[in-house]
């Protein structure tokens, strides 16, 4: 699909399958995820723009590789995003984050937004939104909304899977925000749910229902 990049790295999908198995604990699928992340994160962060700066190694001075420009800012979809935002900050300790509370309707399956808090400077920044799931959208696009209302312009969205659906509606309200998966999935069912999926996310890595 047009601006979808699935990492489907080996690790990842050997990871993913771990993760899909209702018999994985939450320890074991928190743990994962926290893993997966970090190689996510690998591939959303792989064109990041270098400048050089001089540096003296034991032996000589030389013009070595650095990240160029402001932080990166990792805003993560309340609660369920918090899972890839900790390995993103292992990779990256250095980044910004920003807080998007958003719940999903059980009856209309829109996005209700609670909370939000991000850095300054949005606009000068590579904001990359994290949640583990793309299902219908509406929180993903509510999310880049709110982001783009206070300046973010260059924007990423990373997750673990994805819907077709989710896809085509995210991709229609925002084109110009590209989107990296493990996976993409096969359908939505009646109620909004990934399938074949992993469950709800949140609700698995916190151990709740």
């Amino acid at each position: 699909m047009q601006g979808v990049t699935v990492v489907d790295h080996p690790l990842v999908q050997h990871k993913l399958t771990i993760m899909r198995d209702k018999e994985t604990s939450t320890a074991g699928f928190r743990r994962l995820l926290r893993e997966i992340s970090l190689l996510l994160c690998y591939e959303v962060t792989r064109d990041l723009e270098l400048t050089t700066r001089r540096i003296e190694t034991p032996l000589q001075t030389i013009d070595a590789p650095t990240l160029e420009g402001k932080k990166l800012v990792f805003a993560s979809v309340l609660r369920a995003g918090n899972g890839l935002l900790d390995g993103m900050l292992d990779l990256v300790p250095a980044a910004r984050v920003a807080h998007v509370g958003l719940y999903r309707d059980h009856e209309t399956l829109q996005a209700v937004e609670y909370f939000f808090k991000a850095p300054s400077d949005l606009e000068n920044r590579l904001v990359i939104v994290v949640d583990p799931m793309l299902a219908t959208a509406n929180s993903a696009i509510a999310a880049i909304d709110k982001l783009k209302e206070r300046g973010a312009t260059n924007l990423r969205f990373l997750c673990l899977l994805a819907a077709p659906e989710g896809i085509q509606r995210f991709r229609s309200a925002h084109p110009d925000v590209p989107v990296f998966t493990a996976s993409i999935d096969e359908k939505l069912n009646e109620k909004g749910y990934i399938v074949p999926g992993l469950g709800d996310a949140g609700d698995r890595m916190y151990g709740t229902k």
